[in-house]
């Protein structure tokens, strides 16, 4: 661990953190890859102090409010530094954003200087893009908060929030990674599928990999494989991070090849289907690794090595406890920006909306779903989540989401010519009858966040459907 500690950067607020957990290091250390072509230490800090003294010159300076509206590439790791070096706060903005959605946040947050894509090249299935960044200045005002980053939530279940963390806080995050046992180590390679711009790429990929001395390498294009060249892209032991959607590339990939550089894959977000995770096993033969967290606070527990699945062990630091059936994590402030919903956190705990269940004899949490999902159907306990699973144990289901509104209802993403005939006559052997679908809608392809979540609002379900 690097001298400075988050308890450090909580009392002095120092933006010294950046250069202290982030880029410090040999000059000649590998720390990412793009497009095959390794990118030194050294070369990423002369990036970084060019960007930093952009940034001044568009009027940015220490307390103030700059936006990356950027995608994942080294324009945005380099200006997302840079900010922080200036110490500043960065507030991200997904490039798939319409500008319209843009404007209104740099608007309400205040924006000073905004970073946008002022042209790009390659192919729209790129994992690392290769842009050229244009520097606004904005009529907004200093941060209206210490935050170092606000973020937005993924919004698979409504409108996002706006959330905020310290630097010191996510230098804590950083050192919780590495004290989880079977994260990658110095010297070793993360395959990086997931967006830098959420919560797991940031700081379980980018933030993390900088600290650990961990090469980030993400693939050319998102294909299944793509994403197995860039593992035998190199020598070292290589760890695959990105979420349960990506996990389904890998298991789509007809003749799949046994790479000994291939140590294990990992997955934050939703729960995997144990047909998913044994499909995965028999292809690959290395573990299925599972981690719990959220926008709000980052990892919060993992299953690096597949022993427990689906239950998962608390990271160091982190403590979890059960409250009528919903899982609870100690957070001494609210993560939120502005007013604090109490319904979200209070008296120091953070309720996730996970439905959840916590052995105490073991430690073990294990994450059930969103705690809406347990609804009652003429007086009898429904579990939405059951429901959900068994649809996507199914064969010719690629994905579903089932929602309660008067009735139970399915939105199913079928594979190729699959007949919808052949779901209902399999999902009524597996499933009581008042547990089963009233009524099911078949899709093309159901929606999906930024992040690759599935969309659970039912506005924007029925407006696919429709």
């Amino acid at each position: 661990m690097s001298a400075i500690t988050a308890s450090e950067v909580l009392r002095t607020g120092s933006s010294e953190w950046v250069d202290e957990v982030l880029l410090n290091g040999p000059d000649n250390g590998v720390c990412l890859h793009l497009d095959g072509a390794p990118i030194a230490r050294a070369a990423l800090r002369r990036l970084v102090v060019g960007k930093q003294d952009a940034l001044v010159a568009a009027g940015l300076r220490e307390g103030g409010c700059a936006a990356l509206n950027l995608p994942p590439s080294l324009a945005y790791v380099a200006n997302l530094l840079a900010v922080w070096r200036i110490g500043a706060q960065a507030v991200l903005l997904d490039h798939r954003l319409t500008r319209y959605e843009v404007d209104s946040a740099a608007d309400r947050l205040g924006v000073q200087v905004l970073v946008g894509i002022g042209g790009s090249k390659g192919s729209p299935l790129a994992v690392f893009h290769d842009v050229a960044e244009t520097i606004t200045t904005r009529e907004g005002r200093p941060a209206a908060t210490p935050h170092a980053v606000l973020q937005l939530s993924s919004g698979s279940t409504g409108p996002s929030k706006g959330i905020g963390r310290t630097a010191a806080d996510l230098v804590a995050e950083v050192e919780r990674y590495t004290r989880i046992d079977g994260v990658p180590l110095p010297g070793e390679r993360i395959i990086l599928l997931p967006s830098m711009v959420h919560v797991l790429g940031l700081v379980g990929g980018l933030l993390y990999g900088l600290h650990a001395g961990v090469e980030l390498v993400p693939p050319r294009r998102l294909t299944g494989d793509s994403i197995l060249d860039a593992v035998g892209s190199g020598a070292t032991p290589a760890t695959v991070l990105g979420v349960p959607f990506h996990i389904g590339l890998l298991n789509s990939v007809a003749d799949p090849r046994r790479l000994p550089q291939l140590k294990r894959m990992t997955t934050g977000g939703e729960l995997v289907p144990a047909t998913v995770s044994a499909a995965f096993d028999e292809k690959y033969g290395v573990p299925l690794g599972n981690m719990w967290g959220m926008t709000e606070l980052g990892v919060i527990a993992t299953d690096l090595f597949g022993e427990h699945r689906p239950a998962v062990r608390p990271a160091p630091g982190i403590e979890v406890r059960e409250s009528g059936g919903e899982l609870l994590i100690r957070r001494p402030e609210s993560p939120y920006v502005g007013l604090s919903d109490p319904a979200r956190w209070a008296d120091g705990w953070l309720h996730t909306k996970d439905a959840g269940v916590l052995d105490p004899s073991t430690g073990l949490v294990t994450v059930l779903g969103r705690l809406d999902s347990q609804v009652s159907v003429g007086g009898l306990k429904v579990d939405l989540t059951e429901v959900e699973h068994t649809l996507t144990e199914l064969p010719g289901v690629e994905a579903a989401v089932v929602l309660y509104d008067k009735e139970i209802t399915a939105f199913v993403q079928l594979t190729g010519d699959h007949a919808e005939q052949s779901v209902a006559v399999a999902l009524a052997e597996r499933l009581a009858g008042y547990k089963r679908p009233r009524t099911t809608h078949f899709m093309r392809a159901l929606p999906r966040t930024t992040t690759g979540k599935l969309v659970r609002d039912r506005a924007v379900l029925r407006a696919a459907v429709s």
